[in-house]
């Protein structure tokens, strides 16, 4: 008989990244599963892939609760299918100069960008080793090897997300299981970095072309990646535009 659709279930899908790697994995062939806190913004992206031919199915998802975690993975792998790939997209990009950073918006920041990655790929884990295949994803950020005035809660979590990952990769390639950490290294084309850009003073519609990185130029990097064969996975790479300076 042949397989159903592979399952994808997108951690942190929101209306940029997260959105466009679920449209390309939907469209891609995949049944997607995408998660978010705020559920109700969620239904603008499964209309358009379901009006488009695609399926995705959505969860209530907040990624830092470890019971909601554990739920929304059963519930996945008991009515919809095994899970083929996982992918933690949640940001968390806030910023504190270190004076006025409090230990509560430390801690929740700390919770979002790698607690929660934690609980998401242990739980994923805990169903793909026993079937020796699967794929686990973890978006990065500049963040991840650099720390930048007024971001020390960001990239404390983002430094905590790529060692996770790196433990993870080599614990779990052996059992089949291809763990990976992207590193997006880029002024990404949203809402939130547009605005960035005007307060600044800078018309972000007058950039050269290519400067700002489309989301979905990301989502085709995960696609690539997760067909990479097993003799030549790549376990982390960084993504940024012809003209980024780094």
């Amino acid at each position: 008989m042949p397989r159903e659709k592979p399952v994808a279930f997108i951690v942190g899908a929101g209306d940029y990244i997260g959105a466009a790697v679920a449209k390309r994995f939907a469209y891609g062939g995949f049944k997607v599963c995408v998660g978010r806190r705020n559920f109700d913004k969620l239904t603008p992206l499964v209309d358009e892939i379901k009006e488009n031919g695609g399926d995705a199915i959505p969860f209530e998802f907040d990624a830092r609760k470890e019971d909601v975690t554990e739920k929304v993975f059963k519930e996945i792998e008991q009515n919809i299918g095994p899970l083929d790939l996982v992918i933690f997209n949640p940001g968390g990009n806030v910023y504190f100069p270190i004076s006025e950073t409090t230990s509560r918006v430390f801690r929740k920041v700390w919770e979002m960008s790698c607690f929660a990655g934690f609980l998401t790929g242990r739980e994923a884990v805990k169903y793909m080793a026993p079937r020796k295949r699967g794929s686990i994803f973890f978006t990065g950020a500049t963040a991840s090897i650099r720390g930048s005035s007024g971001y020390s809660a960001f990239a404390s979590g983002k430094f905590g997300l790529r060692a996770l990952s790196q433990s993870m990769a080599r614990e779990l390639g052996p059992l089949n299981i291809h763990v990976a950490h992207l590193i997006v290294d880029a002024a990404v084309n949203t809402a939130f970095v547009r605005q960035l850009f005007i307060n600044k003073g800078t018309d972000p519609d007058t950039l050269p072309e290519d400067t700002l990185m489309k989301p979905s130029s990301i989502a085709e990097t995960y696609w690539n990646l997760f067909h990479q064969t097993k003799d030549g996975w790549t376990h982390e790479i960084d993504l940024r535009p012809f003209g980024e300076k780094w």
